[in-house]
């Protein structure tokens, strides 16, 4: 079952233990509104509830977009000014701040366009997997602004500060192989196998242990920030977590009966 957030231009379903979020504004080639922002929040917290979810796949509505950017029609009434743009950042942070803080395996199945903030929702997903087709870019220096810190960070965490400036730098859009190259996205494949490829992996991904997953996440996060901004103490809780759990006494007992593990995440 579909449900709709934002209008319907958020939507969310769950099955077989994958969430799938879908940006749904096509006629706008999937532009984030804040709107959307407020719905891509709502669906974070509602799947980090659901205990069933073990890893969530976001993607674009058809074929054209998975996030073409910010939508540019509301700039002109959220971010006309700087002071407006403070307020556009204080509307849409929660989302982002949701996206990025969410405890389970994020992929984004990426088709068409994934260009500006787009592109820093992709970032924010753990993996990347792109359509052959797939075209990514920051115009950000073609409308006059500024990518933000955090996202200028993300991007240099991914390719490097030489790759980071030519692409901030140039603006100009480049397709999947050269962002496969610079390591932007995890993998390519066909357009027509994108969807398979990604619920596989995302399948593959949902039948290891959630504490597992919840812990190695949580400490990839930490060894990416500065040190000032690392939780060891919540890191180290995660492992020692696992090592606690009834899980990691199921997965012994699973692999040495050679069958399958019947996770409960606790």
């Amino acid at each position: 079952m579909t449900t709709q957030y934002a209008d319907g231009k958020m939507l969310a379903e769950v099955s077989e233990g994958v969430g799938l979020i879908t940006f749904n504004q096509p006629e706008k080639r999937n532009a984030m509104s804040v709107a959307m922002w407020h719905g891509l929040s709502e669906i974070l917290d509602a799947f980090e509830a659901d205990e069933a979810i073990r890893t969530v796949v976001m993607t674009g509505a058809e074929t054209k977009a998975f996030v073409s950017g910010a939508d540019i029609s509301q700039f002109e009434s959220t971010r006309a000014d700087g002071n407006a743009q403070l307020e556009y950042d204080r509307l849409t942070g929660a989302g982002r701040a949701r996206l990025a803080a969410f405890p389970k395996p994020v992929i984004a199945s990426i088709r068409g366009f994934c260009l500006g903030g787009g592109l820093g929702i992709a970032m924010q997903a753990d993996l990347r997997i792109a359509g052959e087709g797939a075209q990514f870019g920051i115009p950000a220096a073609k409308l006059g602004i500024a990518y933000s810190f955090e996202m200028v960070e993300r991007l240099i965490s991914l390719v490097g500060q030489a790759h980071a400036r030519m692409i901030i730098m140039t603006g100009e859009r480049f397709g999947a192989a050269e962002a496969q190259r610079v390591g932007l996205v995890n993998k390519v494949v066909p357009d027509e196998e994108l969807t398979d490829t990604v619920l596989a992996l995302a399948k593959t991904i949902s039948a290891n242990a959630p504490l597992s997953l919840r812990a190695t996440k949580l400490t990839v996060n930490a060894a990416m920030a500065s040190e000032s901004q690392r939780d060891r103490a919540a890191v180290d809780a995660a492992i020692l977590a696992c090592f606690d759990s009834e899980d990691y006494r199921e997965g012994r007992t699973a692999f040495m009966e050679k069958r399958p593990a019947q996770w409960k995440g606790r």
